[in-house]
């Protein structure tokens, strides 16, 4: 695998990890390619990237995991943004993913992922920047992946005093979870607008 083949794919591995990232390992056993050369190609990588004035994002380290972050440079722009889409209702993507972490919480990304069939980083990140879910933690379980609750602000937002008042599952959906009835238990009695981004159509999409 050429240079440019592999920045190509790590950046693809690392965007689609989101905000838990990939250790060494883990991009090592999916590249197919050694842990030290995976280590000195990660670190060139990382430095063009920083270096590149073209380039919106640059790698970060946090312990052993490395992760995709939008440059400094960029936060007022990207403070902007959040607080313009803060003013816009959630689209059905998001609310669906809310309605899964609101009645399976404590959940992690991939366990929302295999109850949803696609990727849902996107729509968690939407979810954190309204501050309508936050973390919990981590798993108990190999990688130590992040767990999601719901806020305060999500009680707010859909008026409930507490998670009691959420609607009521059918036995069906308590044990399989399939995300459309969730989302229709949730949206229908809650009234949220369908409104899915272009961002989150090419998410279900590349699926």
């Amino acid at each position: 695998m050429s240079q440019d083949q592999f920045s190509a794919a790590l950046e693809a591995l690392l965007f689609a990890a989101g905000e838990e990232g990939m250790t060494l390992n883990d991009l090592a056993s999916t590249l197919g390619i050694a842990v030290p050369a995976v280590r000195v190609q990660v670190e060139q990588w990382g430095s063009a990237l920083a270096a590149d004035p073209e380039r919106g994002v640059y790698l970060a380290v946090f312990g052993e995991r490395y992760k995709l972050l939008t440059k400094p440079a960029f936060a007022n722009l990207i403070q902007n943004y959040m607080q313009d889409a803060g003013s816009r209702h959630l689209s059905q993507a998001a609310v669906e993913v809310l309605s899964i972490i609101a009645y399976q919480q404590p959940i992690t990304r991939i366990e929302i992922d295999e109850i949803r069939g696609i990727h849902s980083a996107g729509a968690l990140q939407t979810l954190l920047a309204h501050e309508l879910i936050s973390e919990a933690g981590r798993k108990d379980a190999p990688g130590r992946p992040i767990l999601y609750e719901t806020t305060q602000t999500f009680l707010d937002y859909f008026g409930l005093a507490s998670l009691q008042d959420l609607p009521p599952l059918t036995h069906t959906q308590e044990r399989a979870a399939p995300a459309a009835d969730l989302f229709a238990s949730f949206n229908a009695q809650l009234g949220s607008e369908e409104d899915t981004t272009d961002a989150e159509e090419e998410e279900k999409n590349n699926e």
